[in-house]
């Protein structure tokens, strides 16, 4: 305590000296012994142990087996902790108690002034002395004999004092003990909110990191399938282009037959038209035997079969939902084991939805029926029909 410093700022030393004994809990001059708390503060023992008391009602006294306990200091709040001594394990401020006994002798040796005491308003030179119970307030003893309270029941002030004291610093020690249980429960909720934050961000990270798994794999699924509809698409027009080259030369063929024929029919003389016709005759019609030219069935330009039903998918997804029930992981599957599809849902749940991407590569997902080949197979076996000759 600066007692120096405090009594410098007041122009009365001895009056700011009393404030800076005052206790606050009782609002009195501290009684002895007086305990220093750790916080530097000073209370009264007694007021001590009134608010120890109140902060742990389980503590008994000094022999009892509970350990120690708590409270807080009722200027700082600062919470202090005591060892099975309770209270009586604080130490006590001597210089203190040296300071009250000093101002309590410098109080007695001075006379005392007509201001320092309250005086009777009635009866100005009579101070209050008396408790008027049945008004409940103080006056002097000429107010109880000549006076409005002649008829009421009186006290000694000094009983009243005491016994409003004690039940003043009752309500201050059961206020501390509450304003302790609140703190207790403060300190509690903000745990709880900061936990509740942190397990959100938390939620929040895993979720983004399963969605990110599960987009990454249907991507991946996309790109096969995509390159298998390529490849099929190469395969097909290559082939059609090959026909296209073979109709193309049977056309140079048929063309120059067309004019070797268109020649021999200018032919004028019947010996030389003779000499060439029946071969040239002959050649004509091996020729119209002799190419027999592949034809494509008709809808091998179909893909038809490259088609994929996703609708069930679509309907998993939209229905995704928390699993409210115990989280079951799956060590193959990342992200199912929080999110999991109703089973109203036809796939039956997430992990049923999983595994349709996360099946064997070699696996049909096509709609259609499909017979794939080889690379080095002949044109006549490939897919989509059989080939006919004209």
């Amino acid at each position: 305590m600066d007692f120096q410093a405090g009594i410098l700022r007041d122009g009365n030393p001895m009056e700011s000296l009393e404030k800076q004994l005052i206790c606050p809990i009782c609002l009195e001059m501290f009684s002895k012994p007086v305990v220093i708390l750790p916080c530097q503060h000073n209370l009264c023992r007694k007021c001590a142990n009134d608010v120890f008391q109140a902060a742990n009602p389980y503590w008994q006294s000094r022999g009892s087996v509970i350990s120690g306990g708590r409270f807080r200091c009722p200027s700082c709040r600062h919470e202090v902790l005591l060892d099975r001594h309770g209270v009586y394990g604080l130490q006590r401020n001597l210089l203190v108690e040296n300071i009250i006994d000093i101002y309590k002798q410098e109080c007695s040796s001075r006379p005392l002034k007509k201001g320092e005491h309250p005086m009777c308003k009635e009866h100005e030179d009579e101070r209050i002395n008396i408790y008027c119970i049945t008004c409940e307030v103080p006056t002097c003893s000429m107010c109880k004999v000549f006076g409005a309270h002649k008829d009421c029941e009186v006290a000694p002030l000094q009983m009243v004092f005491q016994g409003q004291k004690t039940e003043l610093n009752n309500c201050i020690s059961m206020l501390v003990a509450g304003n302790d249980r609140i703190q207790t429960i403060i300190s509690q909720l903000e745990d709880l909110c900061q936990s509740t934050e942190e397990n959100s961000e938390a939620a929040q990270r895993e979720l983004c990191t399963r969605f990110d798994t599960l987009a990454a794999l249907l991507e991946e699924k996309k790109s096969e399938l995509l390159q298998r509809i390529t490849r099929e698409q190469c395969h097909k027009t290559g082939f059609i282009q090959g026909l296209i080259r073979q109709y193309k030369e049977q056309l140079e063929k048929s063309s120059r037959l067309v004019e070797t024929a268109v020649q021999a029919m200018e032919e004028t003389g019947g010996a030389a038209f003779l000499m060439n016709a029946k071969q040239l005759i002959k050649t004509i019609v091996e020729a119209s035997k002799g190419d027999r030219l592949e034809k494509i069935e008709q809808g091998y330009e179909s893909m038809d079969a490259f088609s994929v039903s996703l609708e069930h998918l679509a309907e998993a997804v939209r229905t995704l939902d928390f699993d409210s029930g115990r989280s079951v992981c799956n060590p193959q599957c990342p992200f199912t084991s929080t999110l999991m599809a109703p089973a109203a849902v036809p796939s039956g749940s997430m992990v049923t939805f999983v595994h349709l991407f996360a099946a064997e590569e070699d696996e049909e997902y096509f709609d259609g029926e499909e017979e794939e080949v080889g690379e080095d197979a002949a044109p006549e076996r490939t897919v989509m029909g059989k080939w006919w000759h004209g």
